[in-house]
């Protein structure tokens, strides 16, 4: 609480701790929504947290909860202006992580299963979880920032973990099966 009045002072020293503590997670929500270039979007994010920080209200759970507001409004604006002009994707050669198995690559892989795994949940199953789990925001929080009551981020949380469960149930099975079938 002293720090955030302290930061709506614009106090120097409390507006470092404020994005401190909370440019990772915006940071990690923005990455895992797919943003294009999600540091810069991070930057974005706080220019306009500082900017109107002298307005918000609730302490550091307030903060937190309009800094991912913020977030929030930059990934839909990004998405219709990708919808309405779509950006080539170059090749890379420092991308393409398919020559060797590093560990790096397996980490890659394992986060490329769980957006896979993401990608079967619909739009608000999957903004609820990256809002509860990325973010680490309450069911309160989370409702706010989506315009739904709490009731109905509550569905779609467990509907989506509901989802996710029987994905890795199938999964699994599938690899049973696989086993079995291979010769000994």
């Amino acid at each position: 609480e002293p720090m955030v009045s302290a930061a709506r002072e614009n106090n120097p020293a409390a507006l470092r701790a404020v994005y401190e503590s909370l440019a990772p997670a915006v940071l990690g929500y923005l990455r895992s929504k797919g943003c294009e270039d999600p540091e810069a979007l991070t930057q974005d994010v706080f220019l306009t947290v500082f900017s109107k920080i002298s307005t918000v209200t609730g302490g550091p759970s307030g903060l937190r909860t309009f800094a991912f507001s913020v977030a929030h409004a930059r990934v839909v604006d990004e998405h219709r202006r990708r919808e309405r002009q779509p950006a080539p994707a170059p090749y890379d050669p420092q991308l393409d992580t398919r020559s060797t198995d590093s560990a790096e690559d397996t980490v890659l892989e394992s986060g490329l299963v769980a957006a896979q795994m993401l990608d079967g949940l619909t739009g608000p199953q999957r903004e609820v979880l990256l809002l509860r789990v990325v973010a680490d925001l309450s069911l309160e929080e989370s409702a706010q920032i989506m315009g739904k009551t709490v009731n109905t981020v509550k569905q779609l949380q467990r509907r989506a973990l509901l989802a996710l469960r029987e994905q890795i149930a199938g999964k699994e099975a599938a690899e049973d099966e696989q086993h079995v079938q291979q010769p000994q």
